[in-house]
């Protein structure tokens, strides 16, 4: 019983671990972590305008807890954040330079979490740098441009 059991049970798994099943998975995970920028990136923008970035941003990006980044001027930080919350996740849901992409959202989410929402780790966080992650071992999986330019389609 116990042996049957198991032949099923590895069945079961060799199917839902085939190419396919992994590359719709990554596809979802590119879409999911897409959209939390991409909605993020859209607030940060003049209504209507594609890349405008608002007066709101700026004074935004200006005041606490926004302004406890180091490095970075606020002014360009604003820029940046925005302009790379519609890029990345472009290329993410294109599934282009997938890793790369998913690091760069890593590294937000890691400067959000440790300089301007600290509080924020469970269960938002977590889970962005969870969908990260999974993109950055992984990649882009055989359903993106990434599998067609290497030869690694699904």
């Amino acid at each position: 019983m116990f042996q049957s059991l198991n032949q099923s049970y590895d069945r079961a798994v060799a199917v839902v671990s085939g190419k396919l099943p992994e590359s719709l998975a990554l596809l979802f995970v590119r879409i999911a972590l897409a959209g939390i920028f991409w909605r993020s990136g859209r607030t940060k923008v003049e209504e209507g305008s594609l890349l405008s970035v608002s007066d709101s941003t700026l004074t935004l990006f200006s005041e606490d807890p926004f302004d406890k980044v180091p490095l970075l001027p606020s002014d360009f930080a604003a820029y940046l954040t925005t302009y790379a919350e519609h890029a990345l996740p472009i290329l993410l849901v294109f599934g282009l330079f997938t890793r790369l992409s998913a690091l760069a959202l890593l590294g937000m989410t890691m400067v959000i979490q440790i300089f301007v929402f600290p509080d924020a780790w469970w269960p938002v966080h977590s889970l962005w740098v969870a969908l990260a992650l999974v993109l950055i071992v992984r990649g882009g999986g055989g359903l993106s441009v990434d599998a067609l330019l290497t030869g690694r389609r699904a």
